[in-house]
């Protein structure tokens, strides 16, 4: 069965080795239709403690490592496309 990949933004990095991240979905209400923002934190495994908060990071399901975290972080998303300046 593959592992879920998802892609979130990094909202602590206080503790040693973890990292929490926030994961934000769009769901559509089942009698207004009204688009709803619905999210969720995840604890997630950053071995070098490299990524800090406000980062968009992509986390990979795993094996429970802790009681929280059953999950890993796999790169950074880069979302800083560098501008090109206008002539």
């Amino acid at each position: 069965m593959p592992k879920r990949v998802l892609t979130g933004t990094v909202v602590s990095d206080k503790t040693d080795k973890t990292i929490v991240v926030k994961v934000e979905r769009k769901v559509k209400h089942p009698v207004y239709g009204k688009i709803m923002r619905r999210s969720k934190k995840y604890h997630a495994h950053d071995e070098a403690n490299t990524f800090r908060e406000g980062e968009t990071v992509r986390i990979e399901e795993c094996a429970p490592i802790s009681k929280l975290k059953s999950w890993k972080v796999l790169d950074r998303v880069d979302t800083h496309a560098t501008p090109v300046a206008a002539a």
